[in-house]
């Protein structure tokens, strides 16, 4: 069972924390997570880009030339994809790019995720995570203290607006709660900031 360290908002060490072997102590297999992150990016497209075809876009209904005679190759239309303005040929159409992952492969990523984390030593726990007013200045002295890298992911255990809007004005810091994360943002970010309450949450559901 890994143990962690558990730091305040000033960086001082205040405690210990033992951590899930299942959940932050699992062996990292890099082909699941490489099948969940494909799966949320996939997940984000729309799907919505069309192009018009030559039966959609409009004119050409008239033989630009006559079939022989006329030294150019014969036509039927100017709204052929060879013409300007011609329709597209093979373009894309609305489409479903989703992919749908089973509910093992899903925890066995998170598993991963977690456990490359603390494994890599990019996890910090911080005791509790507070602000009394909006203030950009008291997250990045926190973030600062802790040592955290550029792209950074903060989990709450719980919404808090005025720490949710204080780290989003600091360029690469994004923050989510511990019900909401997911294996793109883990493996995304430098630094992993958790919250006590928020391991305590994720283990309390994951470790089932």
């Amino acid at each position: 069972m890994p143990n962690m360290k558990v730091v305040d908002m000033a960086g001082k060490e205040v405690g210990e924390i033992a951590l899930s072997e299942k959940v932050f102590g699992a062996e990292v297999n890099e082909a699941v997570l490489h099948t969940a992150v494909r799966a949320f990016l996939m997940n984000q497209r729309q799907g919505t880009q069309s192009t018009l075809t030559r039966s959609e876009v409009s004119g050409g209904g008239k033989k630009p030339w006559k079939q022989k005679g006329t030294g150019h190759a014969r036509q039927g239309s100017t709204r052929s994809p060879q013409w300007t303005h011609g329709g597209i040929a093979l373009g894309p159409k609305p489409r479903c790019y989703r992919v749908n992952l089973t509910k093992g492969l899903k925890r066995a990523a998170m598993f991963s995720a977690l456990s490359s984390k603390v494994a890599g030593g990019n996890m910090v726990v911080i005791d509790t995570i507070t602000a009394a007013e909006y203030k950009t200045k008291a997250m990045v002295s926190m973030l600062s203290a802790v040592g955290a890298a550029k792209k950074t992911l903060v989990v709450l255990p719980e919404v808090n607006d005025c720490v949710i809007k204080s780290l989003a004005n600091i360029e690469g810091v994004k923050s989510t709660q511990w019900n909401t994360i997911n294996v793109y943002d883990i493996l995304n970010c430098d630094t992993l900031i958790v919250a006590k309450d928020a391991v305590a949450k994720i283990e309390e559901v994951y470790a089932r």
